[in-house]
């Protein structure tokens, strides 16, 4: 197989996942616009709620880093 097929069929693969992406974004933009996207379900750890940065500012020890 020549260099020039091999990028032809890389190309391809991507053009493809391209594709497929294009659809999972056009398929969540809907899903947000329909309002069927909740998202409270976020996990705490990912700063979604305010109180849970809050508290977790409050764990923090006195120094770091530093000599």
């Amino acid at each position: 197989m020549n260099r020039n097929m091999i990028i032809v069929i890389v190309l391809a693969i991507l053009v493809l996942i391209t594709a497929v992406q294009a659809v999972q974004l056009n398929s969540l933009k809907n899903s947000i616009s329909s309002g069927r996207v909740n998202v409270n379900n976020a996990p705490s750890g990912a700063g979604a709620g305010g109180d849970s940065s809050a508290s977790s500012l409050n764990e923090l020890p006195s120094m770091v880093g530093g000599c």
